[in-house]
This record gives C-alpha cells, sequence and structure tokens, in this order.
C-alpha cells in the first residue's frame, strides 16, 4: 500500500477468555472480572498476579463450558421424554451467572450422575414398550408358543421376553427413528421362532442391530458436537473481531479522529474503515481490519496540483504515522498488541487518489445517521 502501514495484532489471553465467558452468559463484549485484573497486572509488570487471575479465568471458562454442555444434554433427554411419553425424572438446567468455577463443576458432576440414571431410565421404558408391543402382536403371546413347544422346557418363554427386554435396554434413547425400527424390525421376528435355538439366533440379530443402531447415534452425536464446536470458534472469532474494531474505533475518535464505515455498517464482514479530521478537507486514512491484521493507507480526495500540496501531504501523512503509534499504545491497554512488519515513510510516495468522496457519500450518511436518531 502507498504511503501506508501493516501491522500483526493479536488479543491477549485475558481478552480471549473474557469474550468466551461474555457469549457464554449472554452479555456484550469489554472485560470484567479476573479477565480486566489480569491485563491491570500486565500493564503493572506483575506477572506473578497476571497469571492467578488468568488462571481462575481459564478454570472459570472451562466450568462454564461444561456447564452450557451439561444444559444442552438436560435440553436433549428432555425432548426424548417427551418423544417416548415416558415419566423419567430430570434435573432442571442451570441459570449460568456469578457462580465461581468450584461451584459449577461440583453441579456438573451432580448432574452427569443424574443425567446418566435418566438416560439408562428411558432406554428401559423404551425397551419395556418395544419387548411389550413385539409380544402382544404374537397373538397368545410369543411366551406362550415357546412353552407350548416340545423343543424347549416350559419356562423359555418367559426367558426370552426377559432376555430381549434386557437386549433392547442397550439400545440409546436418542437413537433415530430409522435405527430404532431397524432393531424392531428384528426383534419382532421372535414372532414366528418356535424353539429356543431359532429364539437365540433372532436375539443375536438383535444384538448385532443394536450395536450398528448405537454406533451410528454416536457418530451423529460426534458431527453434532463437530457442528457445536465450529459454530462456538466461528462466533469467539466474530466476538474477537468486533471487540478489535470497537477498540480501534474508540482509540482514533478519542485522538480527534472520525470514524466512518467504508460506507457500509461497521459490522460488515470486511472490517473497513474511514478515518478523517476536520482540519483534513483534502485527506482520509482508509483502514481494514481482519482477524490477524490491520492495514492503513492515507488517500487523498482529489490529485495533487503543486509542490504546496505535495507538502501538506507529507505533514499529514506524519501527523497520521504519530497518530496510529499513539492508538498502538491505547489498543495494547485493551489488550490488542500489534506488531507493525511494513511501513512507509511520510513523502516517498504519491497518495492515491480516492475513488470515493467523503464529501458526498461519507457527509450523506452523516446526515442520514442524524435524521434517523431526531425520529
Amino acid at each position: 500500500m502507498s504511503s501506508g502501514v501493516e501491522a500483526d495484532i493479536a488479543l491477549d489471553a485475558a481478552v480471549v477468555l473474557s469474550l468466551g465467558m461474555n457469549r457464554v452468559l449472554g452479555r456484550a463484549g469489554g472485560l470484567a472480572g479476573r479477565g480486566a485484573e489480569a491485563l491491570a497486572a500486565l500493564a503493572e509488570g506483575r506477572a506473578e498476579a497476571r497469571a492467578a487471575a488468568l488462571a481462575e479465568a481459564a478454570t472459570r471458562e472451562r466450568a462454564l463450558r461444561e456447564a452450557v454442555e451439561r444444559n444442552a444434554r438436560i435440553a436433549a433427554l428432555t425432548e426424548t421424554r417427551g418423544r417416548f411419553g415416558a415419566h423419567v425424572r430430570l434435573p432442571a438446567p442451570l441459570d449460568l451467572g456469578e457462580q465461581p468455577a468450584e461451584e459449577l463443576t461440583a453441579w456438573c458432576a451432580a448432574t452427569d450422575r443424574a443425567l446418566d440414571e435418566a438416560e439408562r431410565a428411558l432406554s428401559d421404558h423404551l425397551a419395556a414398550e418395544v419387548t411389550a408391543q413385539i409380544f402382544a402382536a404374537s397373538g397368545e403371546g410369543l411366551a406362550t408358543d415357546l412353552e407350548r413347544s416340545e423343543d424347549v422346557p416350559r419356562a423359555d418363554g418367559e426367558d426370552v421376553r426377559r432376555t430381549l427386554a434386557r437386549v433392547m435396554a442397550r439400545l440409546l434413547p436418542d437413537a433415530g427413528p430409522a435405527e430404532r425400527e431397524a432393531v424392531a424390525e428384528a426383534a419382532r421376528l421372535l414372532a414366528s421362532a418356535a424353539t429356543a435355538g431359532e429364539a437365540e439366533g433372532v436375539l443375536q440379530e438383535v444384538r448385532l442391530r443394536i450395536q450398528d443402531a448405537n454406533r451410528r447415534t454416536r457418530e451423529l452425536r460426534e458431527a453434532e458436537r463437530l457442528r457445536a464446536a465450529e459454530a462456538d470458534a466461528a462466533a469467539q472469532a466474530e466476538a474477537e473481531r468486533r471487540y478489535v474494531l470497537d477498540s480501534i474505533t474508540a482509540a482514533f475518535e478519542d485522538l480527534g479522529y472520525e470514524v466512518e464505515s467504508g460506507f457500509e455498517t461497521l459490522t460488515a464482514s470486511d472490517g473497513t474503515m474511514v478515518l478523517t479530521k476536520g482540519a483534513w478537507p483534502d485527506h482520509s486514512v482508509r483502514m481494514r481490519v481482519d482477524a490477524a491484521q490491520v492495514r492503513a493507507s492515507m488517500t487523498r480526495e482529489r490529485p495533487a496540483e503543486s509542490e504546496d500540496d505535495r507538502r501538506v501531504d507529507a505533514e499529514r501523512e506524519a501527523e497520521w504515522c504519530a497518530a496510529f503509534e499513539a492508538a498502538r499504545a491505547r489498543l495494547a491497554e485493551a489488550g490488542i498488541r500489534s506488531d507493525v512488519g511494513w511501513r512507509l515513510d511520510p513523502g516517498v510516495r504519491e497518495l492515491p487518489v480516492t475513488t470515493e468522496s467523503r464529501h458526498t457519500r461519507g457527509r450523506a450518511e452523516r446526515r442520514e445517521r442524524h435524521r434517523s436518531r431526531d425520529q
């Protein structure tokens, strides 16, 4: 870029942790609690205090995420319970707030036990329901048919029923309709089993189909977990980008610049901004911010026509370079480190001429914003 600067940017760990906790708690961006303490300790050079604050923030952030996972599991099992019409007790989801990490961890441990019991109860309910349907569909009942067979002892019919219920209880309660139907289809073959050997063959097929159903269910769980992780990473990246944009906007506004979007909203994915000043009738700075880099270039509203114009250009570039360094210091206080990788000194090249005039587009947008506020 002509007459510009490029700098790599990175967020401090305290900022990343704070933004993550804010998202979990449904709060706006910013720093609070141990995240703010860690940044303050960094600025004051208190390494031990910073390490302690970061460790506590990381522990609480992990505990919050684990609590969110349990809340999601409660929601999933609640849906399964409703689908089966089962009367199974489930723990209430936790309303996340200012609980310390120790309290969150203890709740997760207790909730895990309750959810494991609920999942087993739902599997037992499903097994009993399917078993009853299969035996009821066999006329007098499969147990009676097997009891009358000359090839099996009288008690085997009831044994088959108990065995089927026990095998069916291994089916995960959140198995999909197709998986459940495949298992039930095999189990229904018991209605035509005339001997204990045939019944055992059918039960073995049921076991195999349950294994396949559970494998598929676990694969779907893992796929959903990966989708959730990707969505979480995208949300975190957006929160970090928003924090950087807001911090840069605040830094330059404090230095006397007017910060506008690149004729779009500041939430635009390209992160383009335009910096102007009242004393700069012919100059502006175009800036683009992404997740890892900020690039800025000073531009002119019209071509330079004289040596005096070029002298003013160099003065404006020098002023901008000083402002950029001051902004870097402010951003460092907000936990945003910037390492300049490329810089063009003032007056080395002619300033490029912008294709968009701030006098037309920019001022029109400002008037529109003022009208909107007045309505």
